[in-house]
Formats: C-alpha cells, structure tokens, sequence
C-alpha cells in the first residue's frame, strides 16, 4: 500500500470511529494484525461488575486495537502512555486495568492508548507474547508517534504501562531492541518503537526474563506485600538500579494482586498520586 492510501486508509477509520458514542476505537493494522490471517472468530466479553460499575474481561482476541483517550486541550501537557490491561494472557481486565486508567491518566493531562493486545493463551491461536502480543505493543507506541501532531503529543515522551501480564508485555517492549525498519512499505513501521518511560503494576512473567541494560527507560513500580508477584517486582527493581536505570518502587502493605483502579479499601488506592508524583518529577507533566 502506497503512503497516500496508508494515510487514507487511517482517515477513514478515525472518521468512523469518532462517529460512534465513547472514546475513538483504532485498529492497529487497517488491513488486519500480521499472524491473524483468517481468524475471524468474534471477541468474548464478559461482565463481571456489579450496581452498574463495570468490569469487563475482554477475551478472543485477533484483531487488535487501541482506545483513544484525549486530555481537554487546555489541560494537555503532550505527554502520552499506551495502557497495557493484565489477565493472565487469557483476558483483558479492561475497564480496572484499562479504561478506569486512561481516565485517571487524563486528569493529569496525558493522552492515554488502551491496547487490546493478541492473547498469547487463547486455545488454538497459536499466539506468543514474545511475538503477537509484543507486535502489537510496538504497533500502538509507533502509531502514536506518527499521530504525534494530529494529538498534541510530544513523539519523545510516549511511555508504556502495564498490569501483571500486561507488566510483563510492557516490560518486554521496554527491554527488547527495537529492530530498524527505514525500509518499511508501511510508513507507520518505520517509526521507532522504544518507549520513552515505562509503569510496571504488579507486573508477571518469569524472573530474570528481561534484558534489562542502561538503555532501559526510566521505571516506576507498585506492588503490595502481600501479591504474589512481589519478589518478581523487587527483583526488576534491584536488576534496574544495577543497570543505573532510574527507578522508583512502592510496595504498599495490603492490596493483593490485581488491584487495578478497584476500591479494595487500602492506601494502595492512591498509587496513581504517587505515579503523578514520579511523572511531575520527571518533568512529564510539564507543557
């Protein structure tokens, strides 16, 4: 496809999804995600909440795509986070992990991408996390940079967050090298896809599975004592300040795995304070 009927292609869909009631709804790939060819069985959502809030898990998932949220311009600092849901690789916690985040993210002023990534344990799929799911973490960061004007955003300041599986894809876009692709058919390939920072929330995989190097970008962290991933988070932590990577961890003492945007009653709730915190000093927040 030719730059112009890329550009065109793009154009077509915002319109389209800009039409429909809620935030914009993006395709990755206009023409279909590479490794899904031919999978058209239909996305499983399943609604867990309860009194009207939601609390969906979004599973089945080939046709991957982002969710756009937009600050108010005013409040608009040009700062940019493409949200990672967890769920095991079976499902998206989308609404505590995903939508309830991009909200939040807004109030301080930053664009925020919920991805609907490929699910690496959906039966028969074939999918990996290492392959499928990260293409599609680089997909969305390179896709929010090449819309970098279009959203008022700075392209140097595009970050990655992730929960528990969603932790580990982010963590694996943020620790693997990007490969250079100048040459691409498609001029959204050709822009790098290397986050600028990365949020790690309780964040799954196996130890000692990221490359973690110098070139790993500036990390914050949150657990609680009691998840069962707390060693996991602490040794990416310790790994991080070997690799003279500015980090900065909180481990909160109750809170559980999970815990999302949920109200589970516990200081926890306030980490996104502590994450505006770290952002502000980090001089994200700024215009």
């Amino acid at each position: 496809m030719s730059v112009s009927r890329t550009l065109l292609a793009w154009a077509m869909i915002s319109v389209g999804a800009l039409a429909a009631d809620g935030p914009p709804v993006i395709p990755l790939w206009p023409n279909g995600a590479p490794g899904s060819e031919g999978k058209t069985e239909t996305e499983v959502i399943q609604e867990n909440g309860k009194n009207g809030v939601h609390d969906r898990r979004v599973s089945r998932i080939h046709n991957p795509t982002m969710t756009v949220y937009l600050p108010p311009r005013e409040k608009a600092n040009g700062t940019a986070v493409v949200v990672c849901p967890g769920g095991g690789h079976r499902v998206l916690a989308i609404d505590h992990e995903g939508y309830q985040v991009a909200e939040r993210l807004n109030k301080m002023g930053i664009a925020a991408f919920v991805l609907k990534y490929r699910l690496a344990r959906t039966e028969g799929a074939g999918y990996k996390v290492e392959v499928h799911a990260l293409a599609d973490a680089r997909r969305a960061i390179r896709l929010v940079r090449s819309r970098a004007e279009e959203w008022g955003i700075d392209p140097h300041r595009v970050g990655i967050m992730g929960f528990s599986a969603g932790g580990e894809l982010a963590g694996i876009a943020s620790t693997t090298p990007d490969p250079e692709s100048p040459g691409a058919s498609d001029p959204i390939d050709r822009v790098p896809a290397h986050p600028d920072f990365q949020v790690l929330i309780y964040p799954g995989g196996k130890p000692g599975a990221l490359n973690i190097t110098k070139e790993t970008p500036p990390t914050f962290l949150v657990v609680a004592a009691n998840d069962r991933l707390l060693d996991r988070t602490m040794a990416i932590f310790t790994a991080l300040q070997s690799a003279g990577v500015p980090a900065e961890l909180h481990v909160y003492a109750r809170g559980g795995h999970g815990f999302g945007m949920h109200k589970v009653h516990s200081p926890v709730e306030r980490w996104t304070d502590r994450l505006e915190e770290w952002l502000e000093d980090r001089g994200l927040l700024k215009k």
